[in-house]
């Protein structure tokens, strides 16, 4: 949220009563020091299965486990304030039926504390969806270009680049509304049809890589930030930490190697009674 915004915790019905307002400010976080900065200007931080890439170097989001997700969410809980923390359903957490999936939300909200959980998928997820919100468990859902699918997409490619897409992904959106999500995250498909689908839904859209048409937008912390060597062309950087990072690694490293060590003037030792 803003800085000029209550200092009130946002809740999911807050979120979704932003439809067609302010733009709502969404970025990944994944620990609880990264949460405590961010959490002051953000209306949601996303515990996202992208936290498998980005934090611990696999090649994507499917190996990321369901106690791995609980482990970063609880992190970020206790460095958030304000922001509504979502936690991401990571791959086989939830798609074989309504009963698999709210066993694992449920483990997700009461372990984390969190506030919302996000699965992927559209229509094939409605029903499940549904059965989640039934039960008390607020719902952010993920159209477009889903990353757990990604072998399905065949790769990650922008969705809707041929007119023929744009009902079934237009589709997806109402039926996820329908179900009851109180937001949906449109990925990587092309400006008119994110636009078209925020025009048609009463839940805000937040984008990444879907254009300025949506309610909102996501960013990987990281990628904004300059900490990953590469990011998406969509991706603005709004800084150099890797850089930084470098150059403050490298001067600590000449430090120790000319045994310049810091505190030697002041060398511990444990205080008697």
């Amino acid at each position: 949220m803003s800085t000029q915004s209550t200092a009130r915790p946002v809740g999911a019905t807050d979120l979704r009563a932003r439809k067609g307002g302010e733009p709502i400010v969404a970025l990944t976080a994944y620990l609880a020091n990264t949460a405590a900065i961010a959490d002051p200007h953000c209306d949601v931080l996303l515990v996202g299965d992208s936290l498998g890439m980005v934090v611990h170097g696999y090649p994507s989001t499917l190996p990321v486990s369901l106690e791995l997700m609980i482990l970063h969410g609880s992190a970020v809980v206790r460095g958030a304030r304000r922001a509504l923390v979502a936690v991401d359903m990571p791959f086989g957490s939830y798609e074989a039926s309504p009963e698999q999936a709210f066993a694992s939300a449920s483990r997700v909200m009461a372990e984390t504390g969190c506030g919302a959980v996000k699965l992927e998928g559209g229509a094939r997820m409605a029903e499940t969806i549904a059965f989640l919100v039934a039960r008390g468990i607020p719902v952010m859902a993920h159209v477009g270009l889903t990353p757990q699918a990604v072998h399905t997409f065949g790769g990650f490619k922008t969705q809707g680049r041929e007119r023929a897409q744009w009902e079934a992904i237009e589709a997806d959106a109402i039926a996820v509304e329908t179900a009851g999500a109180f937001s949906v995250v449109i990925e990587g498909v092309v400006e008119p049809l994110a636009a078209r689908i925020t025009e048609t839904l009463a839940i805000p859209t937040i984008g990444i890589g879907a254009s300025a048409a949506c309610d909102g937008q996501i960013l990987v912390m990281e990628d904004m930030a300059g900490l990953t060597p590469r990011v998406p062309r969509f991706v603005k950087r709004y800084g150099e930490l890797g850089t930084a990072l470098d150059e403050a690694v490298r001067a600590y490293a000449d430090d120790v190697r000319a045994r310049r060590f810091p505190g030697e003037a002041h060398v511990y030792a444990p205080t008697s009674e």
